[in-house]
């Protein structure tokens, strides 16, 4: 499974934000309980099957606990797992890979479950040509994060933030005063600024698509349609001389029950805020394995 690059700066400002949060420089319970010459063994296992995905943030959040921590992933990230496999194995102070545990686990769960979820829809599509996408519905802080962990399952990223394309919405539309001038406005604007990005056309019937189709919209996306309506759509796009320069996009309240026939209809892409928004966070542990003597001083 091919992943983007991994976002590092993203993740080195998550950690800090989340070891901060959790006050590890003051871990009352493990400095009381815990000898502090003690060094251990550990091991990230899993619980249940699923897809892995932030193995690199591990090793982040472990890295400001404690450098002299040794990390090392069993796995790398988009590898298919089993249930009780081993992703990662740590070695070092007993008390850092304790105060450590429950941040990298809560990322580390919550990325798995993405790229999980991901792939359970990317595997249910097979065999069409629609293409899984996220959106921006992503935990606020963490979508660099979120975004790469549905890489990791086999989904794509439609925009990272609001400068990175173009997506006319319901309310941009009607503030516009209608489709076809909310995709004239944006025209006029890409030539005042010289910038030149993708345009995504959010309508809700077939109207609207026509209409789109007819202002020269190159990706139109079909929000929250009845079945009925996103196969005329796909009906009238197929039979323009341009159809394959037109990108045709499936959205609002996809469930998995659903994503196959929608993928069937011929559209392109669809997307799935459900990816980041409602992924279950797959179920991890960590468990020191050894407690070896203390370290001579």
């Amino acid at each position: 499974m091919t992943t983007t690059e991994f976002p590092s700066a993203a993740a080195r400002a998550a950690a800090a934000t989340a070891l901060a949060e959790d006050a590890s420089g003051r871990d009352i319970t493990t400095m009381w309980s815990v000898p502090e010459d003690l060094v251990a063994t550990a091991e990230i296992r899993t619980r249940q099957s699923g897809i892995a995905a932030g193995l690199p943030l591990v090793a982040e959040v472990f890295a400001q606990v404690d450098p002299e921590v040794k990390v090392e992933p069993a796995v790398a990230d988009g590898t298919r797992l089993a249930d009780s496999q081993v992703l990662v194995h740590l070695s070092g102070s007993a008390r850092s890979l304790i105060t450590g545990e429950r941040t990298a686990l809560n990322f580390l769960q919550r990325m798995c479950g993405i790229a999980t979820l991901t792939d359970r829809y990317v595997q249910a599509v097979a065999g069409t040509k629609a293409r899984i996408l996220d959106t921006r519905k992503t935990a606020p802080g963490l979508r660099a994060l979120d975004k790469y962990a549905v890489t990791a399952g086999g989904g794509h990223n439609l925009r990272l933030d609001l400068a990175a394309m173009v997506l006319l919405k319901d309310n941009h539309i009607a503030a516009a005063g209608g489709v076809t001038a909310a995709i004239e406005a944006v025209r006029r604007g890409m030539a005042r600024t010289g910038q030149t990005v993708e345009c995504d056309v959010e309508v809700q019937t077939v109207a609207q698509a026509v209409e789109a189709l007819d202002a020269g919209a190159r990706w139109i996306m079909l929000d929250n349609m009845p079945m009925a309506d996103i196969k005329q759509v796909v009906k009238i796009r197929d039979a323009g001389d341009d159809a394959s320069q037109i990108l045709l996009e499936a959205s609002g309240t996809i469930r998995l029950d659903t994503v196959i026939a929608i993928a069937e209809t011929g559209v392109d892409l669809i997307s799935v805020g459900a990816l980041t928004h409602s992924a279950p966070a797959l179920d991890l542990t960590m468990l020191l394995t050894t407690g070896p003597a203390p370290c001579p001083r």
